[in-house]
């Protein structure tokens, strides 16, 4: 497996370096071969997403294959923009010299995506390497074997395996991969997972951009309405059964306004699921991380659902009020259907809380009062977010996406992914006949005087 891993990594550096990826229209046949393939496989994909997942169709196409298409048109449509060489200016110092920035390809990339969302996050990134005019590996997880088998079988339709591969395996292909000498490396995972990456990426000197996650909170300000905060919170927490990097992973809310919450809380899941038994929501990936959940259920008492099914990996969506700080559930990020709810007397204390944890992936507010609004954002950092809604940021082609600090670094979505797949190389151009001889030595009085005039 290490020579095949190495002959392939070898073998794409080899086709890169051809410049077959390089020209717009290269790149642009690329991005169609691989929609026309993902078009051609997409029952196969909605299928196995249904397998590892049990995710319901209408939910697999909404936050997997839509957003797929739309990144594909959206970089289709820039694309020619973005790698044109742009002119800027020269300093005087410089004169006569033109100074230019063109953007160059990194080269044979690897990229490694989760489980939770698998096949939107093998894809969104390669469509940003693909545009970046690189050649790239593709790592799925393992702990989603459908989606990985789909994944590798929609590549090999769409392209040669010198251009675009999938790696399949664990954790022994993972170390592989991880030993050979990437131009870039593309991770999305865990905290835990990501500083393994990093400290391998390190020894090849291999830039990185590390997709992470953490405790993203909720702020429910008492200007807020009620109603809908609950509605969109409740909403992320089903939606693919809380396993989502940026869910909303706790709330602190108003104490005055708890009560009223929690109330609309339970009437918002009653109408995602009349019946109460949550058939079309997601079950957990597998017994390793049930086991995890349901570790955390222990010893608290809900106040909305707490019911189980391990033959199913189900867990109903539930709510808890009785939780310290101290309390598992908010120790770790959750990533399950389970949402500890704190009060605060003043937004000052929500504030200072969440200031005091590492940077999360993503925060929500909901206030009506924008002086509020501006309080929380100038206050709080973390990756990205939104006003009065959840989880509907990463949606947006125009809105880079990424962690800072414990969540993560470096951005993608648009753009922004051509950008991280790329280097902005700075090159000066000066005529061949011209020569100007101030900086030579000897130096002299008149020469600094001269450099002090124009510096």
């Amino acid at each position: 497996m290490t020579k095949d891993i190495k002959e392939l990594v070898q073998a794409q550096k080899a086709w890169f370096m051809s410049g077959s990826t390089r020209s717009l229209s290269a790149r642009i046949k690329a991005l169609n071969d691989l929609e026309s393939s993902i078009k051609a496989h997409e029952n196969d994909l909605l299928e196995a997403l249904f397998k590892d997942l049990h995710k319901d169709r209408t939910e697999s196409f909404m936050t997997e294959l839509g957003i797929i298409y739309g990144e594909i048109r959206h970089h289709k449509k820039h694309l020619a923009s973005w790698m044109r060489e742009r002119r800027v200016r020269t300093p005087i110092t410089l004169f006569p010299s033109t100074s230019r920035l063109m953007p160059e390809p990194y080269g044979c990339v690897l990229i490694v995506s989760p489980w939770n969302y698998p096949v939107q996050l093998c894809f969104e990134p390669l469509i940003g390497a693909i545009s970046g005019g690189n050649c790239a590996v593709i790592k799925p997880s393992a702990y989603a074997p459908a989606v990985s088998s789909a994944v590798a079988e929609v590549i090999r339709d769409a392209f040669p395996e010198q251009f675009i591969a999938v790696v399949e395996g664990g954790r022994e292909e993972n170390r592989i991969l991880f030993e050979q000498p990437f131009d870039y490396i593309f991770f999305t995972g865990s905290v835990a997972v990501g500083k393994e990456v990093m400290a391998a990426a390190a020894r090849n000197l291999t830039p990185v951009t590390l997709e992470l996650g953490g405790k993203s909170p909720v702020i429910v300000e008492k200007s807020a309405d009620v109603r809908k905060a609950a509605r969109k919170v409740a909403f992320g927490k089903v939606l693919n059964a809380g396993q989502t990097c940026v869910a909303p992973d706790y709330v602190l809310i108003d104490e005055t306004i708890r009560d009223s919450f929690i109330e609309e809380y339970k009437k918002a899941l009653k109408r995602f699921s009349p019946d109460g038994s949550f058939r079309q929501m997601a079950s957990i990936v597998n017994d390793k991380h049930y086991e995890r959940l349901r570790g955390l259920m222990e010893g608290h008492k809900p106040v909305i659902g707490g019911h189980y099914k391990a033959s199913e990996r189900r867990i109903e969506p539930s709510v808890y009020t009785d939780v310290t700080l101290g309390d598992g559930l908010m120790q770790q990020e959750i990533f399950g259907p389970l949402l500890p709810v704190l009060t605060y007397k003043t937004l000052d204390e929500a504030i200072a809380f969440i200031v005091k944890q590492p940077h999360p992936l993503a925060l929500y507010l909901f206030t009506r009062d924008g002086e509020i609004q501006r309080k929380v954002m100038e206050s709080c950092q973390f990756g990205g977010g939104c006003v009065n809604d959840v989880i509907l940021h990463l949606s947006s082609a125009n809105l880079p996406f990424g962690g800072v600090g414990a969540s993560g670094m470096g951005q993608y979505h648009g753009k922004k992914s051509f950008e991280t797949f790329t280097h902005m190389r700075s090159v000066l151009v000066s005529p061949a006949s011209a020569e100007i001889p101030i900086p030579y030595m000897p130096y002299s009085r008149l020469k600094e005087k001269l450099l002090r005039r124009v510096m």
